[in-house]
């Protein structure tokens, strides 16, 4: 019996060499101790897909993921060489469901157990996917949220202007609280004005509903004003002050050189 294993194993071994290198040749093979790693391959978990994004219609896939088919296979191209598996941590997760399962969460906010089991994995797995997805935008993040460039404040302004018939407007800003469960030590920093727990995340948006800034560095009970005057904004529209552009901004801000609040009382045609 013991022969037939080691038999078994050298054959494992063979046909996962690649072209005719000799079985000698350590670089040639994906196994290159077969007994010594038999217990690691033989406990190696094997994923069974549970998502077919190619059988969801168009409107299930945005209600789920809240991106389009398209986009989430240009993200899954871009992200698929940090999501590949090590050689020697092998998780048989694809790039594609390790996104899907990640984007999934992101949109529904709900517990990392339901959505493991939708995708077909364990939550400790899932966990490492969480962690590693998220690192690999955080990477990439820089090419996706970028504040407008001089030569592109002709095109943001006249898509604002068509919109709302304002001109001169670059962005609009304002706050969104993402809730969370908050640590412990510090839970009273987390309760915002509406009770339940948060991070205060800044934002400022285009015209094309593109996000050009983002700041998610400040706990739910912090105010918008104060995360914006401790954020890059004042200092890139001050750069920016003579184009004479501008920001909208709720009544929450100080009305400010670069920023357009609303008027409390209006009381001409002009406010």
């Amino acid at each position: 019996m013991a022969r037939q294993i080691a038999i078994f194993w050298w054959a494992l071994t063979y046909v996962t060499c690649t072209g005719r290198e000799k079985l000698s040749s350590p670089s040639a093979c994906s196994i290159h101790r077969p007994f010594g790693n038999a217990r690691r391959w033989r406990n190696l978990p094997v994923y069974r897909p549970l998502v077919d994004l190619s059988t969801m219609e168009e409107r299930h896939v945005i209600l789920t993921y809240r991106l389009d088919r398209a986009t989430i296979h240009e993200l899954c191209a871009q992200l698929e060489a940090d999501l590949m598996s090590p050689i020697r941590q092998p998780t048989g997760i694809p790039p594609l469901v390790q996104v899907l399962s990640v984007l999934h969460f992101l949109a529904r906010g709900s517990f990392q157990t339901t959505v493991a089991i939708s995708s077909g994995m364990s939550q400790p797995m899932f966990s490492k996917v969480l962690s590693r997805v998220l690192s690999a935008l955080l990477k990439h993040m820089r090419s996706y949220i970028v504040f407008p460039e001089v030569e592109d404040l002709a095109t943001v302004k006249g898509d604002f202007y068509a919109l709302g018939h304002i001109p001169n407007i670059i962005g609009a800003i304002d706050g969104t609280h993402v809730a969370l469960l908050p640590p412990r030590e510090s839970e009273q920093v987390y309760r915002n004005r509406k009770s339940y727990h948060s991070m205060n995340v800044q934002m400022v948006c285009l015209a094309d509903q593109y996000i050009s800034h983002v700041n998610a560095k400040f706990p739910g009970s912090v105010h918008d004003a104060y995360i914006l005057r401790n954020s890059s904004i004042p200092y890139v529209m001050g750069q920016l002050q003579r184009h004479r552009v501008w920001l909208l901004g709720d009544s929450g801000y100080p009305n400010l050189s670069w920023l357009l609040t609303p008027v409390r009382n209006p009381r001409t045609r002009a406010e």
